[in-house]
């Protein structure tokens, strides 16, 4: 048996992430798509939207593979009224089509990278701390990944908030089917209020 290529397995576990992040969008409102369900302000769009300026980064400019064009709502960051966390969120005039293509177009950039640079090619990323701020292709890759599935695991959990919805993909078979799953939030939720005594809300 020929062991696979080290770049390919990131690269197929790094599509895996992206097509999560985008099937988690499927079927929903406008508003749906966009409505924070934490305090921070956790939304699906927004997930999307941060994880297209991490793959514009980390694939274009560490690489000296820069977008040609900056992505809009990184533009002003070097403002003082600039907003931190503009990346985790869709304003109204920003429709989710814009969004999601841009991600696809930086996935594609990304996926040229990686599909012509070797795995020790060299990079750097400057705003890491000085000492691990040179890197390689293929630390970026594990960091894109994890970085990716991270956030894949924050869309599961919104979506379910939203409508139930579960799974990597559609067909997941790795999820069971049926309403077994009331019965076991139900004995979850009694298992934790015995083990808290009287401390349980």
């Amino acid at each position: 048996m020929t062991a696979p290529d080290p770049k390919d397995t990131l690269h197929r576990y790094l599509q895996a992430g992206r097509e999560a992040m985008l099937w988690k969008l499927d079927g929903l409102s406008e508003y749906a798509a966009r409505r924070p369900l934490t305090p921070t302000g956790t939304n699906l769009l927004g997930l999307v939207k941060h994880l297209t300026g991490c793959e514009a980064g980390y694939f274009g400019d560490t690489f000296g593979r820069p977008l040609l064009d900056t992505l809009p709502w990184l533009r002003d960051l070097d403002n003082a009224d600039a907003d931190p966390n503009v990346d985790m969120w869709a304003r109204a005039d920003e429709s989710r089509a814009e969004i999601v293509g841009r991600y696809q177009q930086v996935c594609e950039h990304a996926d040229t990278t990686i599909r012509e640079l070797a795995l020790d090619s060299a990079g750097l990323v400057p705003h890491w701390p000085s000492d691990r701020a040179n890197t390689t292709l293929h630390h970026i890759l594990v960091h894109m990944t994890a970085e990716t599935h991270r956030h894949a695991g924050h869309a599961d959990i919104v979506r379910e908030l939203l409508d139930g919805a579960v799974g990597r993909h559609p067909g997941d078979g790795s999820i069971a089917p049926g309403d077994q799953w009331r019965e076991h939030r139900d004995r979850v939720e009694r298992a934790a209020r015995e083990a808290a005594g009287g401390d349980a809300p």
